[in-house]
């Protein structure tokens, strides 16, 4: 494990948010302490001076997705504090380095080690460790990029290796609206576990166009029964306005903005159009998945992007009714995901056993409400259920949290914080 000395006026920063807590909630406060400067302590390789690898935590690689949800909380610091401002910056830089490397990768090493599951059956290369193809992966790190921009004002992230990685970004989006006729990925895993592997030799099940992007996994690394993820659809759509933003005011390219409104305008439609449904109640909700032949998936995963996360990715907003009928939906039995127990209650995930349920779930159940209360609760539920680690963990069993899946999950973690500092005011711009 890594182990670094974060600096001191970080330091003052976790001090006067953790007063807000007060004797109310030391609690709280002790578990954000650990958890704040978890990431920062033990995750962190430094490549050279802007060039920073964020491992997963107890995997030793870096996932464009976890990476950004790792460091999204301390967008709150770099708004005052330059030093972390820099840091998220040497992150982005990595990202792009990943994504310029191979768009259709989840994963990667620290440099070109040959580490990772290179038994898989697609296109490998020593700097990957794991190459599932999946739409958050490209959208995170644009995220992190813009969110950069819009909390300190900073545009050196905007880079030629940026502009690269996004040319590839839109034309796998392109590439992969047409996956039947267009695609050349593929991805087969000689393992017993299903959910690691493509049916179809690798290819996927049938799917029809929809104007959706087809994805072959979700943000939980198991494979997509249906091709087209929903909610990772709902995040691309925001990505893509967020490239078109970026591309009409800080940078100058009205191809690349055409590209990405064209693109954003069908996914939309075909969400819209191919990814709703109905529930037992006959009202109309999002699926989360289709192949647009008329099949659907109602559940939701307790990774994000998920159905849940809607407002929070701002494809829609909180007092939607279609989100409040999804919303309904996937927080009730009728989601096969969706366990309750003596010690909690919330999303699982078809990646961990019967009856475990998500941190990270519970903090994006918190961060799109409005209530403040019902904030509160479910931070009294994560911390109480740490199992005396004060860290937080992928799943945990609703009836005895002393068993769990994953002691160190940085991501998990930073979830946590996010919420926290949502609970206490403190926003990040978006």
């Amino acid at each position: 494990m890594i182990k670094h000395t974060i600096s001191p006026e970080i330091k003052q920063f976790m001090v006067n948010v953790t007063k807000k807590a007060g004797a109310e909630h030391v609690d709280w406060a002790k578990v954000f302490n650990v958890t704040y400067a978890n990431t920062l302590e033990t995750t962190v390789k430094k490549i050279a001076a802007d060039d920073n690898f964020i491992l997963t935590g107890d995997i030793p690689a870096m996932w464009q997705r976890d990476s950004t949800c790792q460091v999204r909380p301390y967008l709150v610091m770099a708004q005052k504090i330059p030093e972390v401002s820099d840091f998220i910056r040497g992150v982005i830089k990595r990202q792009f380095f990943n994504m310029n490397h191979d768009p259709y990768a989840n994963a990667f090493n620290s440099e070109a080690n040959n580490a990772g599951h290179h038994k898989d059956h697609t296109t490998m290369t020593p700097w990957i460790w794991e190459r599932k193809f999946e739409i958050d992966s490209l959208c995170f790190p644009v995220q992190l990029a813009y969110l950069l921009y819009k909390n300190t004002g900073r545009i050196d992230q905007f880079d030629d290796s940026f502009v690269s990685g996004i040319k590839k970004l839109l034309d796998v989006f392109e590439v992969e609206q047409y996956h039947t006729t267009k695609s050349k990925y593929r991805f087969e895993r000689d393992e017993d576990r299903p959910e690691d592997t493509l049916v179809n030799n690798g290819f996927g099940s049938p799917v029809s166009e929809t104007g959706m992007i087809w994805s072959g996994f979700r943000p939980s690394d198991d494979a997509c029964v249906y091709g087209y993820l929903i909610p990772a659809n709902m995040f691309a759509v925001l990505i893509l306005d967020y490239i078109q933003e970026l591309f009409s005011s800080v940078l100058n390219n009205s191809t690349i903005v055409q590209q990405a409104k064209k693109i954003q305008t069908e996914v939309r439609a075909g969400i819209e159009k191919y990814g709703t449904t109905t529930n037992q109640a006959g009202e109309k909700i999002y699926a989360y998945e289709t192949d647009g032949l008329g099949h659907f998936l109602i559940m939701d995963d307790g990774n994000v992007p998920n159905l849940l996360s809607a407002p929070y990715l701002h494809y829609t907003t909180m007092d939607d009714q279609k989100y409040l009928n999804t919303r309904k939906t996937i927080l009730s039995s009728e989601n096969p995901y969706y366990f309750s127990g003596k010690y909690g209650k919330g999303l699982g995930s078809p990646h961990t056993p019967k009856d475990y349920i998500w941190h990270i779930a519970l903090a994006i159940q918190g961060l799109t409400q409005a209530d403040k209360a019902e904030k509160a609760r479910l931070l009294n539920n994560m911390v109480a259920t740490t199992n005396g680690t004060n860290m937080m963990h992928e799943g945990f069993n609703v009836n005895d949290p002393s068993k769990y899946t994953r002691e160190w999950f940085s991501w998990a973690n930073m979830m946590y914080c996010e919420l926290f500092l949502n609970y206490f005011d403190y926003q990040i711009k978006e």
